[in-house]
């Protein structure tokens, strides 16, 4: 047997397992993402994140859904990749730059005026908005288009932040009021629907006012998650290219709050900006088999 140390954190309640591998590789890590990821019969999360070596970056992040399926990016797991890879001294400065598998993320840490980190900012980037690269299957913009789901709002604007996202605007707390079991019904609908060919993020969106946005998640390869970074960023975008919403916002999760600012000019102009917590829960130490690890 070997033993693999882990760092379980979480932003606004999305936990992840996180694993720096600088000096061994898995062999398997959708499996063990499977595995340590159960939250009856492994550690319990939302997935798996490695924080590995980058040849264009301070480092790199790898993200394994609970499913075992790999992410392209996740904005409240970059946030905690950045406070551990500062705190452990892989990228001990502010800010730290994080190659994903949506490209390369600039993270600024910020301090109090003792040195502690109190939140941590992304740069997520600019929004996709052409459905080709999504990918969705239309042409152009994807704004207030009906799916066609039978007994909940389905009309949906596809945004990417480097992973594609499905925003569904509410007018009433219903959606919020559902049962796990029936919000996963729906969920998954959303998420194997045929016109997102990779599958999708959903997030219904009710807008309480023009700087404060209320979200229920739904995550590809996931399910139901207390929170989704890059869910909040495309919920902002899409709300502020209809008309619902200001281009800064809070953004109310059931795991907490996000701040998101669309930038409107300057050299971050048409970047999007989410500033959050990242939270420590507990270190440990997991038995995998001895091949289960590779010598990197």
């Amino acid at each position: 047997m070997a033993t693999l140390k882990f760092v379980k954190m979480h932003g606004c309640g999305n936990d992840y397992i996180y694993v720096a591998a600088f000096d061994f590789r898995l062999a398997d890590p959708e499996r063990l993402a499977r595995r340590l990821s159960n939250r009856r019969f492994g550690i319990g999360a939302d997935g798996l994140i490695l924080l590995l070596p980058s040849k264009v970056a301070d480092l790199r992040m790898e993200i394994y859904n609970a499913d075992g399926s790999r992410a392209e990016m996740c904005g409240n797991g970059i946030r905690c990749v950045a406070r551990l890879a500062y705190q452990s001294g892989i990228a001990r400065k502010s800010p730290i730059s994080v190659e994903t598998d949506a490209g390369v993320k600039t993270v600024k840490l910020n301090f109090s005026g003792d040195g502690a980190i109190t939140s941590v900012t992304v740069d997520m980037g600019q929004p996709i908005l052409e459905a080709r690269k999504i990918p969705a299957k239309a042409d152009g913009q994807v704004v207030d288009y009906d799916l066609g789901i039978e007994g909940v709002p389905s009309r949906v604007t596809a945004v990417s932040m480097g992973n594609p996202h499905a925003v569904v605007f509410v007018d009433d707390d219903a959606i919020f009021a559902l049962s796990e079991s029936e919000f996963a019904r729906i969920g998954r609908q959303f998420e194997r629907h045929p016109f997102f060919p990779r599958g999708v993020n959903t997030e219904f969106v009710k807008v309480c006012g023009p700087d404060r946005l209320k979200l229920r998640v739904w995550e590809r390869g996931s399910g139901e998650t207390l929170a989704c970074g890059t869910g909040a960023c495309a919920a902002l975008v899409a709300a502020a290219l209809a008309g619902r919403a200001q281009r800064r916002a809070t953004v109310e999760l059931p795991g907490g709050k996000l701040e998101i600012e669309w930038c409107e000019d300057g050299e971050l102009k048409d970047h999007v900006l989410m500033t959050g917590e990242a939270i420590e829960v507990f270190r440990g130490e997991v038995d995998v088999m001895d091949n289960e690890l590779v010598a990197a």
